[in-house]
């Protein structure tokens, strides 16, 4: 069993779920509504505005948080919340904590609250609700970037009704579903920002939890995932490390009153990025020389966001490095032992490859969206301040996206590596065939020149076994008290032969009649065989015949020709 096939083995529920992308965006305009499913009619027949009117959160006695998604996106049916696995997590009410981390007006990072966490539990959430409606900030804040620990249903419906969040965010995070999309664009106010996007990172086998709980990740049967190659699954490398597959959910509220960032952090059975490491990361790019600098330049949020991405980048960085490792170690085992079986495995990496090549194309969508969108709120700003923010922006982003292209060319170099290994191979294996043909071929030159050797004795005894026969016959000319003469044994003999003669002739006359025949005429194969001398005879005579006519003509023609043919003397003579 190799590395894959026992990797698989033990850990089957490691695959997360195959992304719907039809439900990605809000563009879509049917939210989790399949083509065989059934509409809900009391949906259609509302007398209600589609979009409601925005909510205070002061008279509505919190069914506005206690109602999300529906009291603030009707479409968003029961059946659709259920099915996007947005109702699995309003079931749930374990505590949830975020982390929080500030970055004021002067670009510094700073940490609110005790060790910057606020816990929701089933007993704060009056309180929670009260603390988010009031949203207090510092005057001199700039953005506000919340990490999200173990989503409870309280957190999601509070956030979603607080900052009124397009539930696509929520149906993206939870599915794996890779989007980015701007909505609710106002200028010189703000706007709202999703990007989802997964992301690949090598990691130990030490850091799985070790009682991974239910997930929404698929749990195949350990056989399946021997016979076929799953890219969602992480890649176990002989370098004793693993390439899993990482989720990055960021949904960003640029306003000009104070912008905000949640981060959403899933809680699988995967090593992935958790809310506390990155809510530290974050803090630690605060301390940055070269991205204070930036703050300081530019009041623009995004930057912050560029932050994020950023955290994608080094996780791609390791995880090709590591790669690129195992992919040498491959090379040197296919050198050294010519298994065929290292196919396999190369298939399987090839595979991998291919689906990196769409990831880090999602990568480099994800950049090219946040250039793409600038900061609403800088509509009012001056020109000046506005393309000093703008040239920052796609600087930054020109950055990542020349990491990108570089981590492309280190992938399409490997991809090339690993065709070059599997033709290794391939041709190693030939050469193993060929090696083996030969030993074969010169066992049977061996075996030739023993059973000619053994024909040759058998010659030599011929004479003396024919004579110990003749002598051993019943017949009177030798033993004077039997019945049968000499001429009976000639007769018989040539009889048997003859007959003997005759039909192998049948059976084998194919080979010199033209015509296939059956058995029965095959057995008049002398007839047939004078025949078709004879007709063979005829045919040659005739052709023989066409060729001596076709001569003679050539010959009348030739002395047929006109006079005024100039010949070779008469135009030799001429002037």
């Amino acid at each position: 069993m190799g590395i894959l096939d026992e990797f698989y083995a033990n850990n089957d529920t490691l695959r997360v779920p195959n992304p719907s992308h039809r439900h990605a965006a809000p563009s879509a305009p049917w939210p989790w509504v399949d083509l065989g499913d059934e509409f809900d009619r009391g949906l259609l027949d509302s007398e209600l505005p589609p979009v409601p009117p925005l909510c205070d959160h002061t008279l509505c006695g919190g069914s506005c948080w206690k109602n999300y998604p529906e009291s603030r996106f009707p479409n968003w049916t029961e059946h659709q919340v259920e099915k996007c696995e947005i109702q699995r997590i309003i079931k749930k009410r374990d505590p949830c904590r975020l982390h929080v981390v500030d970055v004021d007006k002067e670009g510094i990072f700073t940490i609110p609250l005790e060790n910057g966490v606020m816990e929701v539990t089933q007993k704060n959430i009056e309180q929670s609700w009260k603390a988010f409606v009031a949203n207090e900030r510092p005057p001199d804040l700039r953005v506000r970037a919340v990490f999200i620990e173990d989503l409870s249903g309280p957190v999601l419906q509070m956030l979603g009704a607080k900052f009124n969040i397009e539930p696509f965010f929520w149906s993206s995070s939870l599915n794996w579903i890779p989007t980015r999309f701007q909505e609710d664009p106002q200028a010189g106010k703000g706007d709202h920002i999703t990007i989802c996007l997964t992301f690949l990172r090598a990691t130990l086998p030490s850091d799985f939890p070790q009682n991974p709980t239910p997930s929404i990740i698929s749990t195949k049967p350990s056989t399946l995932s021997r016979m076929m190659i799953d890219t969602q699954a992480p890649l176990p490398l002989s370098t004793g490390h693993l390439l899993v597959l990482d989720f990055l959910s960021v949904h960003m509220i640029r306003n000009s009153k104070g912008s905000t960032i949640i981060s959403y952090h899933p809680s699988l059975a995967l090593p992935t990025t958790k809310a506390h490491d990155l809510h530290q990361r974050i803090e630690l790019a605060g301390r940055s020389v070269y991205w204070q600098k930036m703050f300081q330049i530019s009041s623009d949020p995004t930057f912050v966001m560029l932050i994020f991405l950023w955290h994608a980048m080094y996780a791609w960085d390791e995880a090709m490095e590591n790669l690129y490792t195992h992919i040498c170690n491959l090379e040197t085992r296919v050198i050294e032992t010519n298994e065929m079986r290292t196919t396999n495995e190369l298939h399987v990496i090839r595979a991998h490859q291919l689906h990196y090549h769409e990831l880090l194309e999602n990568f480099r969508k994800s950049v090219e969206f946040v250039m793409k969108y600038p900061n609403p709120t800088y509509d009012n700003a001056n020109e000046q301040e506005r393309k000093l923010t703008k040239d920052l922006l796609e600087r930054e982003c020109n950055q990542l996206l020349a990491g990108i292209n570089r981590l492309e060319m280190s992938r399409k170099l490997q991809d090339k590596r690993l065709k070059n290994v599997m033709n290794l191979v391939f041709s190693s294996v030939n050469l193993d065939d060929s090696r083996r043909m030969q030993r074969m071929t010169e066992a049977a030159v061996r075996d030739s020149s023993g059973m000619k050797q053994i024909a040759y004795m058998t010659m030599v005894f011929l004479p003396a076994s024919f004579v110990a026969a003749v002598f051993g016959m019943n017949v009177k000319e030798i033993s004077e008290d039997t019945q049968g003469t000499l001429p009976h044994y000639i007769v018989a003999a040539a009889g048997m032969t003859i007959a003997t003669v005759w039909i192998i002739m049948a059976y084998q006359c194919q080979h010199f009649l033209d015509a296939d025949y059956g058995f029965l005429m095959r057995l008049l194969w002398p007839i047939l065989f004078i025949l078709k001398l004879f007709g063979n005879e005829k045919l040659g005579k005739a052709k023989n015949d066409k060729k001596v006519a076709r001569g003679g003509s050539g010959d009348i023609e030739m002395q047929e020709r006109p006079s005024f043919y100039p010949s070779r003397d008469r135009a030799a003579s001429a002037p």
